[in-house]
């Protein structure tokens, strides 16, 4: 069974999703003022009403995301949270055991790179 959770896993890593970024790479540094900007937005934009920066509540908690999840996955479950949730494997899982569907923010490109800074700061 921990062969299947490993399988699992390294099968997340590789699982870009569907949506407008088709790879992207963390680069090293944390830019602190972007990570900054995506942790006002994640406040204002009412992200915290289901995700809780460190714990499971409505919704998952982006701590350690990037351990279970590709960059490029989070990013277009962030931008394209519909069409995620009806034809990629991970999100229509998350749906079923959360029951409650991400909503879509209308963020750009640049502010959902912010929000992923902010989510490497936690």
């Amino acid at each position: 069974e921990v062969v299947e959770e490993v399988k699992e896993e390294v099968a997340s890593l590789g699982n870009v999703g569907i949506g407008p970024i088709k790879e992207l790479t963390l680069e090293g540094d944390i830019d602190e003022a972007m990570a900054k900007k995506g942790e006002e937005l994640y406040a204002s934009k009412g992200c915290t009403a289901c995700h809780n920066p460190t714990m499971k509540i409505i919704g998952p908690a982006p701590e350690g995301i990037f351990e279970r999840r590709n960059p490029a996955w989070v990013m277009n479950m962030i931008l394209n949270p519909e069409e995620m949730l009806e034809k990629d494997p991970i999100a229509i899982k998350l749906l079923e055991e959360y029951k409650t569907p991400m909503l879509n923010q209308n963020l750009t490109e640049e502010d959902a790179k912010a929000v992923l800074k902010y989510f490497r700061t936690i």
